[in-house]
């Protein structure tokens, strides 16, 4: 039976088709979004793009590079709470007091030390871009370095984010077991307003566009090859004169990033940010939404976390106690049955309508033989093609 010859570069989308996608994502957000949601909707439709943006990251980490992040939670909570820290600052100052009103409370008359730089806007803005990926990189070398990695890294950091739940609950500097919460103002724009409630929406919005655009272009590069690589064959990428550790730090780095960016925005979303919101627990939940909505492919991470949290909204306005067992069995139902996530059922089904209507199609190869051509998205991690690379110069 004669074959066709299928370049891989055309079962992937286009810059057209990239384009469109990205016009419909943006039309639905910035137009269809804020016309048919309330304004109390569309504020919980911005926590969830929060959710979305830190699921981009662990995708990236996780799905591509193989590192089971169970503590992006430290990154996440990083991020919070320097934005809550300068907007309670803020705050104050526009009360005319000098510390924040929990401090007047707990009898603190004076700023902590590190907390005086977050009165500056810039520093606030330039920490929650550079500290989160900065202690990503110090943990990374000093982990990866050691060649640790598996459950020994996953292990690891979750006790990082439980570590750092603990050390915020015992501060009262940072608002202990309550938190930071009743934020007045974000960046001078009064948070009472439903203006400016939707100017956040629009920006975390926007932001969420980015990060997916980011990792797009990451995925599809020369990196985003050696990231699989590692991921599949660790010792071989070794071998060849790279360094796997470099490679998993960068991936582990961005994710710090993204996890870090959403955490600040979170903060004038949802008006509060506590130990309960970066730990062990939140934590987890990350993931489980990356697993469901697929964790190889590039929205699958996106729509699932955004999916598990409009779910956990739902279920728990109607079955309050209900929501912790069905988001268990949803997670063991997924990872036991569906590995790839609700994204590889489509690759899945796509492969068995070409088993049903005939030979699949073959590609040829410099030597002139044929082989079944692989398929648009990877239903598994281990179905990643092997990435050809030259030894390192």
């Amino acid at each position: 039976m004669s074959t066709t010859f299928v370049p891989r570069a055309l079962t992937r989308p286009g810059p057209v088709r990239t384009a469109a996608g990205f016009a419909v994502a943006a039309v639905l957000l910035f137009g269809v979004a804020p016309a048919v949601l309330s304004d109390f909707r569309l504020g919980l439709l911005g926590k969830f793009l929060c959710f979305a943006i830190v699921a981009a990251g662990i995708g990236l980490a996780w799905g591509r590079g193989g590192m089971l992040t169970l503590g992006q939670g430290v990154f996440f909570g990083l991020g919070a709470y320097m934005m809550a820290m300068h907007l309670k600052i803020s705050d104050a100052h526009l009360r005319g007091d000098t510390v924040p009103d929990f401090m007047q409370i707990a009898g603190i008359r004076e700023l902590p030390a590190y907390w005086v730089p977050f009165a500056s806007p810039l520093v606030t803005i330039a920490a929650i871009l550079v500290v989160p990926p900065l202690i990503a990189v110090l943990l990374g070398l000093g982990v990866f370095k050691r060649r640790v990695k598996g459950a020994y890294f996953a292990i690891l950091s979750q006790a990082l984010a439980a570590a750092f739940a603990i050390l915020l609950i015992g501060q009262q500097s940072t608002g202990g077991s309550n938190g930071l919460n009743r934020f007045r103002a974000f960046f001078g724009y009064d948070l009472s307003d439903p203006v400016n409630r939707r100017m956040l929406f629009f920006i975390v919005a926007a932001i969420l566009l980015l990060v997916v655009a980011a990792t797009r272009q990451l995925m599809r590069s020369r990196y985003g090859e050696l990231l699989v690589a590692v991921r599949d064959q660790e010792e071989r990428v070794r071998f060849l004169g790279y360094d796997p550790a470099t490679i998993k730090v960068v991936a582990y780095a961005v994710a710090a990033l993204f996890a870090g960016i959403a955490g600040a925005m979170f903060v004038p979303i949802v008006g509060i940010i506590s130990p309960a919101d970066v730990g062990i627990v939140p934590s987890i939940a990350f993931l489980i939404g990356v697993a469901i909505g697929g964790r190889t492919t590039l929205l699958g991470p996106v729509l699932g976390a955004i999916g598990v949290a409009w779910a956990q909204t739902a279920l728990s306005e109607s079955f309050p106690s209900a929501w912790t067992y069905a988001q268990g069995l949803l997670f063991i139902v997924v990872i036991g049955f569906f590995p790839a996530g609700l994204a590889g059922l489509a690759a899945l089904r796509r492969r068995r309508d070409d088993d049903r209507g005939g030979a699949p199609a073959a590609r040829t190869t410099a030597s002139g033989s044929e082989r079944d051509s692989e398929p648009e998205s990877d239903p598994d991690p281990e179905s990643d093609p092997e990435p050809e690379m030259e030894p390192a110069r």
